[in-house]
């Protein structure tokens, strides 16, 4: 994981400093929101954090990366394990759901249409060929799927 870090040139230009930290700041809030809202994907948003703050600041990065709760899903990437299906799922629908809104309410000429659905396969086919990784059930979910 620390490899990413090592290898990147942090001196950038302010502007796309500050961007890149933004950007990153609002994927770990979209990702902490994708914990509690189903609709959220909370893998994709805190993999585009992490590579935000690896390009920006290693503060940052290193608190992703090593905080106890966020951090388990980018490591798990990092290493190899893949993310969960739930992830993949959401990611490929709400991608497919924004670019189809977006070709309706923007209506661009139709060689970008198919160039945006294009895009969402060759992303849904990079993601679906990850591994998956199997996700922990807590305590309480075991009971819960006990009892019924």
């Amino acid at each position: 994981m620390d490899r990413l870090v090592s290898n990147l040139d942090k001196r950038k230009h302010p502007v796309i400093h500050w961007t890149l930290l933004i950007v990153g700041w609002s994927a770990v809030i979209l990702g902490v929101l994708g914990i509690f809202l189903p609709i959220l994907p909370t893998t994709p948003f805190l993999l585009l954090a992490a590579a935000c703050f690896a390009r920006t600041s290693d503060k940052f990065y290193y608190w992703l990366i090593h905080h106890p709760k966020l951090g388990t899903f980018i490591a798990a990437y990092l290493d190899g394990k893949g993310i969960p299906l739930k992830a993949k799922c959401y990611t490929s629908a709400l991608m497919i759901t924004m670019m189809t809104i977006s070709a309706y309410l923007v209506q661009p000429p139709i060689w970008a249409i198919i160039t945006m659905y294009l895009i969402a396969v060759c992303v849904s086919v990079y993601l679906f060929r990850l591994p998956t990784l199997e996700v922990k059930k807590t305590e309480s979910q075991n009971r819960n799927n006990s009892e019924v």
